[in-house]
């Protein structure tokens, strides 16, 4: 390595016209050289590649379907140099997960097509390789090896029969020569390294059983663990906690850092990528629309698109503005963002009425048993809990995961039997009627479930899951009558007519979300329990859902409970805040005061984990 920067600087030097320096003077200098040489491979300020770490040119892909050739990149160029952190920024469909895909080759080909463009990976600066020219099995050794990546979901992308430990000891025993043993120390290490908890347990468990956070660490170890050239990481904090997905972003930038890797970042998300991200590329439908330095990108941004995606963040806006969309920035002239007002803050100021009161609510699930069955041990997961719902407002629930809030939020509507505690609904004690009756009441309470595609039946079409309740509680009639209601819903949610036949699958994420929100108001419900209900969405499409359900709010006059792990989103759209930890309320008030003047250190923890 010295020799070759001894050579180049030789030929900066001597064979540079401007130099004083002859062919008789470099030998004079050598010991110079050689000390300078030393110098620069030790501090790392002369980087030697001739060729940066990947560089995509001109890179076209489209798909061939049913209805025509659908293009997913149009043209698009950037590199990667060692030691460099590059974000991918953009909505669904922009292109940036086919990017990636691309790089590996994993885009299946047909009905994919590489129209044009080359990708040149170069881990050591030496003369690239195109990675599109590649044979599958030369593609193998680079896969995991060279080049890894973590995906988006790891429960999708982890194997649920196999341990933690066998999964990642898998990806080692592929690519290196080392026996069994070796393997498993090499694990072991890369558990630490990550920063799990009791690696030697987490080696034997399976992905199930360990929380979003971990798994996801679990996957960053398995791309880890062959020191590879470069890391690409495909939305690896979506649906995340704010305080999981900080330590997330941290750990990430603490490898790079280590290795020396480069790291491609793909997100929908500016505000995640401002801490670790040196460059920023943002894409939209296929085209990359603006790339820069991420302060230039934040402070200066130059396309329409990049503003918008700036802009429509909860957190920059007042309650009861309406949040900024994509699409008043890309029309030639932009539309005012219109004000709404929340009628629960005209209805606080007189006496208001209370709709629910949950008291000393617990919700036990047992852990261990004694020899004979008995349950010796449980896991606490809702603890002696109390609080109001008043008539007409949103409610906020924050907390991490296994924090107890969704537990929470099926025990009120009773999917999950109460331990101990009362539940009055209008007056009645939900855990001490019957079925009969219960089921009578659920007409009046409804969930939006965190991810509307599992909700949703994939074999049946929108139109008929919508009418579904409406035909199990006789209402509207007959079918007639509960279409029109269904179509008059889907236009209220802004969907089309047109959409009623429509299965799940040929919908977006924002969409199959106001799907399941129309499903949710078809019985005009008093109170509605939103669980996640934003959290995996773009920020853009978030802003449209986030509008959409103070409009529909304004408009059926409904109680909600919103739950999310984001004080920022929460903070926006409800009244009160409860913040949870642990099973237990340890902080309540109304939404400005919990935000701006927290009193517990885990709210200020949730706050300052906020990203942007």
């Amino acid at each position: 390595m010295t020799k070759r920067i001894e050579d180049e600087l030789f030929l900066i030097f001597f064979l540079n016209p401007k130099s004083k320096l002859r062919e008789g003077d470099f030998h004079g200098y050598k010991k110079v050289f050689v000390k300078l040489a030393e110098f620069v491979k030790v501090s790392g300020l002369f980087n030697m590649q001739l060729y940066p770490l990947l560089k995509i040119n001109d890179l076209s892909v489209h798909f061939n379907t049913e209805r025509g050739i659908v293009p997913a990149l149009k043209n698009i160029s950037f590199e990667v140099k060692k030691g460099e952190i590059v974000a991918i920024v953009g909505e669904s469909g922009s292109g940036k997960s086919v990017t990636s895909l691309s790089i590996l080759q994993l885009l299946p080909v047909p009905p994919a097509v590489y129209q044009s463009g080359g990708i040149l990976f170069s881990p050591e600066g030496k003369e690239p390789v195109d990675l599109l020219k590649l044979a599958p099995e030369q593609m193998m050794p680079v896969r995991g090896n060279k080049i890894a990546m973590i995906f988006q979901e790891p429960m999708t992308s982890l194997n649920p029969v196999f341990t933690c430990g066998e999964q990642v000891m898998e990806a080692i025993l592929l690519h290196e020569r080392v026996i069994h043993s070796m393997a498993k120390a090499r694990t072991l290490e890369l558990f630490n390294r990550v920063m799990l908890p009791e690696p030697e347990s987490i080696f034997r468990r399976y992905p199930h059983q360990l929380s979003g956070g971990q798994k996801q660490r679990v996957m960053i170890a398995m791309a880890m663990s062959c020191n590879p050239s470069l890391l690409i990481a495909d939305e690896p904090t979506t649906a995340l906690d704010v305080t999981v997905q900080k330590t997330i972003l941290r750990l990430i930038k603490q490898l790079q850092v280590q290795s020396g890797m480069g790291v491609i970042f793909i997100t929908h998300d500016l505000g995640v990528v401002k801490e670790i991200a040196d460059r920023v590329i943002v894409m939209y439908r296929g085209e990359i629309v603006e790339q820069g330095s991420i302060r230039q990108v934040y402070e200066q941004p130059a396309h329409p698109y990049t503003k918008a995606l700036l802009a429509c963040r909860p957190a920059l806006h007042p309650k009861g503005s309406r949040l900024p969309v994509v699409s008043d920035f890309m029309g030639h002239i932009r539309q005012p963002v219109a004000t709404v007002s929340l009628p629960i803050q005209h209805a606080l100021l007189n006496e208001p009425e209370v709709l629910m009161e949950v008291e000393h609510l617990k919700v036990w699930f047992p852990a261990k048993k004694a020899l004979f069955g008995k349950d010796r041990a449980f896991i606490k997961a809702v603890d002696d809990v109390s609080f109001k719902v008043l008539k007409g407002e949103t409610l906020g629930l924050v907390g991490e995961s296994g924090c107890g809030k969704s537990t929470l939020g099926r025990a009120l509507l009773r999917l999950i039997e109460p331990t101990a505690g009362k539940i009055i609904f209008r007056g009645r004690n939900l855990t001490s009627i019957s079925e009969s009756e219960l089921r009578a009441m659920r007409k009046d309470m409804q969930l939006i479930f965190q991810d509307p595609y599992s909700s949703l039946n994939p074999s049946l079409p929108i139109g008929a899951a919508i009418m579904e309740p409406l035909k199990v509680h006789g209402l509207y009639g007959n079918d007639g009558n509960r279409k029109e209601k269904t179509i008059d819903l889907l236009i209220k949610v802004n969907l089309q007519a047109d959409h009623f036949k429509r299965y799940p699958h040929e919908f977006s994420g924002g969409q199959r979300q106001r799907v399941v929100i129309a499903r949710a108001l078809a019985l005009n419900p008093s109170f509605i329990i939103c669980d996640e209900s934003v959290s995996a969405l773009d920020v853009s499409v978030q802003a449209q859902v986030l509008n959409l359900l103070n409009d529909l709010k304004k408009e059926f006059q409904f109680t909600a409970i919103f739950i999310s792990h984001d004080l920022s989103i929460v903070r926006y759209i409800s009244d009160r805040i409860m913040v949870m930890n642990k099973g237990r309320i340890v902080e309540t008030g109304t939404a400005e005061q919990v935000y701006f003047h927290p009193v517990s250190d885990y709210t200020r923890q949730l706050i300052d984990a906020i990203p942007g």
